[in-house]
């Protein structure tokens, strides 16, 4: 097809073809950019914890008081005694943080003890006996921590640097980042004083409690019982028994001590949910402006072509009576289209990367991916497409006896 007619057609309107190109690419430079936030977005919703969050529970209840007649080791075995009782229970432990709790404890990690600054920054998991089985994390390689290796908290405090910590268990991405290509069974770190530890596990994943508290996911267990800065009872349960479990505990613990109140008393999957859901406000808010943007965008197409089948009616009558097909005249409108939004791409590709760079320089986002480019490319293609059909079959579908009569 010849496509000289349609640009020195296009020379003619300036104007409205400019707008349309204008129109074009900013909604490429937009809609690819926002394509990209929105896969960040679900990329980071859909972080696995590593636990079997969909049957978990946590009751977070408040230190036991220090001025209390109470021996705390002793009345947190009682409660978790107590919880073990409840029907429906498969496992219990506390633990001093949770994925998705919103705070976060870390230390650093070093592979010497002389070394001066932290090879990483790990979150540590301090918990009982019955962690491991109540969050159900799998072990890749290594074993799980023998009795007698857990501590309290208190004979750790008071031990200081000397304190010895006969164990601790990391994830993957921890061995690999510290051990690279290694196994990282046997070695050993130095982060809680200034003996060594010996890794003597190695779990699939476990994530970090929260996104904010460094690179790499780095985490670790390790076998030491708090009992002093708030307790996490968590529990592993049925999937289908978790709320009359969760009610029950809580009653439980109530009923052993009056005066406690649960400070949270949550399942996992509804901390999962309140955690990302700021998260899935912003996608869905992109999705709703590159609806938009599509919206407006094909409007204005067709806004434009229909105006231009209107002006055009008596060429396009000219062009029938000489034998054009109907054919072909929906052709001329679609290539004419094709065109424009080639050339409203173009400049949009540009205006994506020169977004993307202001974006990357004020809120620390990462670089466009240059596969975005494409994939808004072509939706804006079909969009071209598909907004141009009814105006240019309207065309098409002019007798060419009317189209020559007309002024």
């Amino acid at each position: 097809m010849d496509i000289r007619p349609i640009f020195s057609t296009l020379r003619r309107h300036k104007t409205a073809a400019a707008l349309i190109v204008i129109e074009i690419a900013l909604a490429c430079a937009i809609i690819c950019n926002a394509i990209y936030l929105i896969d960040r977005r679900i990329d980071h919703m859909s972080r696995a914890s590593g636990t079997v969050e969909d049957q978990i529970l946590r009751i977070q209840m408040p230190s036991i008081d220090e001025t209390a007649s109470v021996d705390r080791r002793a009345a947190v075995e009682r409660d978790l005694a107590a919880l073990r009782t409840l029907p429906g229970v498969r496992h219990v432990a506390t633990v001093t943080q949770i994925p998705y709790g919103n705070s976060s404890s870390t230390s650093g990690v070093r592979l010497s003890p002389d070394q001066p600054n932290n090879t990483i920054v790990a979150s540590g998991y301090l918990g009982s006996e019955d962690l491991l089985d109540t969050f159900g994390l799998q072990l890749v390689s290594g074993r799980r921590f023998n009795p007698d290796e857990f501590l309290n908290m208190v004979d750790v405090e008071k031990a200081g640097d000397s304190a010895r910590v006969p164990a601790v268990i990391v994830n993957r991405a921890m061995a690999e980042r510290l051990f690279p290509g290694e196994d990282a069974i046997g070695k050993h770190i130095y982060s809680w004083g200034n003996a060594p530890i010996p890794i003597v596990g190695v779990v699939e994943t476990l994530a970090m409690p929260t996104d904010e508290t460094g690179p790499g996911n780095a985490t670790m267990l390790l076998p030491i019982r708090d009992d002093y800065n708030g307790i996490n009872y968590v529990i592993r349960t049925d999937p289908a028994q978790r709320r009359q479990v969760l009610d029950a505990a809580v009653a439980t613990l109530k009923q052993i001590d009056p005066n406690r109140v649960a400070v949270n008393a949550d399942l996992m999957s509804d901390l999962r949910e309140t955690y990302y859901r700021e998260d899935r406000a912003m996608a869905m808010l992109l999705v709703v402006v590159c609806i938009a943007l599509l919206v407006v965008t094909a409007l204005g197409i067709v806004g434009l072509a229909s105006f231009w089948v209107q002006q055009r009616t008596k060429q396009i009558g000219i062009r029938r009576a000489l034998g054009a097909t109907r054919t072909q005249i929906l052709r001329y409108f679609q290539v004419e289209n094709f065109l424009l939004a080639t050339i409203g791409i173009a400049l949009g590709m540009l205006l994506a990367y020169g977004l993307n760079q202001l974006l990357m320089s004020r809120y620390e986002l990462g670089r466009l991916p240059l596969m975005y480019l494409p994939i808004g490319a072509v939706a804006l293609w079909v969009l071209g497409q598909i907004a141009v059909y009814w105006p240019a079959r309207r065309a098409a579908s002019v007798p060419p006896a009317v189209a020559t009569r007309s002024i």
